[in-house]
C-alpha cells in the first residue's frame, strides 16, 4: 500500500473537507496507482499501464490528476517525489454537455405516471426538483425537511465540500413541494426519517434508486438512452442563460466553486446561436 495512504484521505476528508465521493473517487485512482508501482517504478510507463486497463482519455486525466495530488501531499510530508514533474495529464477534448429541454422534460413528467397516485406525485417533484434547482442526484437525495424554507421560498443545498447554497424555488415549484410535503410525503413514509423524498420503501432514496426511476421514465418516454441527472442540470443552466440570467447567478444556483466551469454553458448558447444564424441568415443561401 502507498506510504502516505491513512494519512491522505484522513487530510481529504478531514483537512480539505471533501465529499464522500470525491474521496472514494481518489481511493479508485490510487489503488490503481498502486497496483502500477507493483509492477514498475518507471513513472513513464503510466500512460501504457491505464490504457491496457480500457481507461478512456478522461479516466485516465482523471487518475493523474489524482495520482499528482497525492505526490503533492507526499512532499509536503518531506518526501522526495521526482515522478511528479514528469506526470502530465492527457489531452482530452472536451465535449459540449448534453442539455434537456422543455418538450423532453414534459415527457418524462408523463412517462413517471404509476397506478398509485402518491408515488406518481412523488415521481413528478422529483423530476421538478432536478430540473428547477439544477442540482446534483447527491445533493437532491440528502435534502432534508429543515432545508426547505416555505415561507421564503427557497432550499438550502449541501453541495461539494460540505458548501451550503440557498436555492430560490419558483411559484410552480414551491407549490409542488408544499402539496407534496403535506399530502403525499405522509403516505409514503414508514419509518422515521427527516428525508424530504420518499423511495418505494418508504425510506430516504439512494442514487441506485434516483438512476433506477429515471431509466425506467426514460425508456418509457421513448428516449434511446436513460436521461442523466446531469442532463437535468445542464438543462437548466442552459434554460437560464438563455433567458438572459447572468453567468454569476447561475454560477450560484449550481454551486461551481470556479466560473470558468460555468462558462461552458456559454458554448452551448453560442452553438445554438451559429445554427439559428446558418438556418435563418439570408446570406446563408446566397451563392458565392
Amino acid at each position: 500500500m502507498l506510504k502516505y495512504w491513512v494519512e491522505f484521505f484522513d487530510d481529504l476528508q478531514n483537512v480539505r473537507g471533501r465529499s464522500r465521493n470525491t474521496v472514494m473517487a481518489y481511493r479508485r485512482d490510487l489503488e490503481i496507482y498502486n497496483d502500477f508501482t507493483e509492477t514498475t517504478s518507471d513513472i513513464e510507463k503510466i500512460y501504457d499501464f491505464l490504457q491496457k486497463r480500457g481507461l478512456s482519455k478522461r479516466s485516465q486525466a482523471r487518475v493523474i490528476s489524482s495520482i499528482r495530488t497525492y505526490l503533492k501531499f507526499c512532499e509536503l510530508k518531506g518526501e522526495k517525489a521526482d515522478e511528479l514533474r514528469s506526470l502530465r495529464p492527457p489531452k482530452v477534448k472536451v465535449g459540449l454537455p448534453k442539455t434537456l429541454n422543455l418538450q423532453d422534460f414534459e415527457r418524462l413528467v408523463d412517462a413517471a405516471v404509476v397506478e398509485d397516485l402518491q408515488k406518481t406525485k412523488r415521481n413528478q417533484l422529483t423530476l421538478l426538483l432536478l430540473f428547477g434547482l439544477g442540482c446534483r442526484v447527491s445533493e437532491l437525495i440528502a435534502l432534508d425537511l429543515h432545508d426547505f424554507n416555505e415561507t421564503q421560498g427557497w432550499l438550502k443545498i449541501l453541495g461539494k465540500g460540505g458548501k451550503e447554497r440557498l436555492v430560490p424555488l419558483t411559484d410552480n415549484l414551491l407549490m409542488g413541494l408544499t402539496h407534496y410535503l403535506k399530502d403525499v410525503r405522509p403516505n409514503l413514509i414508514k419509518l422515521k426519517s427527516n428525508a424530504i423524498l420518499m423511495n418505494d420503501r418508504g425510506k430516504r432514496p439512494s442514487r441506485v434508486d434516483i438512476w433506477r426511476w429515471l431509466d425506467a421514465w426514460s425508456k418509457k418516454a421513448g428516449f434511446e438512452e436513460t436521461i442523466s441527472p446531469h442532463r437535468f442540470r445542464h438543462g437548466c443552466a442552459t434554460s437560464l442563460l438563455e433567458g438572459g440570467a447572468d453567468l454569476r447567478s447561475i454560477q450560484m444556483l449550481l454551486g461551481h466553486s470556479s466560473i470558468q466551469t460555468t462558462q461552458v454553458y456559454t458554448h452551448v448558447n453560442q452553438k445554438q446561436m451559429k445554427s439559428e444564424i446558418k438556418k435563418f441568415h439570408p446570406l446563408s443561401d446566397v451563392e458565392k
